[in-house]
């Protein structure tokens, strides 16, 4: 039983032509932003032999770029 069975690019381009008109442009792309970075902490966690020390020099690494 797919929920999406009929959800083609038209129903898609509403739904982001919506969220454009209630959250303005920068908070949409701001969400997108913290959305990948909680999808990105959500798979580190679900690796415990990576070590720590790697996804910290990333992060500040990352940190740095955005700046």
């Amino acid at each position: 039983m797919p929920l999406f069975k009929n959800f083609g690019p038209l129903e898609l381009i509403l739904v982001i032509v919506l969220a454009l008109i209630i959250f303005g442009p920068g908070r949409v792309a701001r969400l997108g932003s913290e959305l990948g970075k909680g999808i990105r902490g959500f798979k580190d966690g679900l690796q415990p032999n990576k070590p720590k020390e790697d996804t910290e020099t990333a992060d500040i690494e990352n940190a740095s770029d955005e700046a």
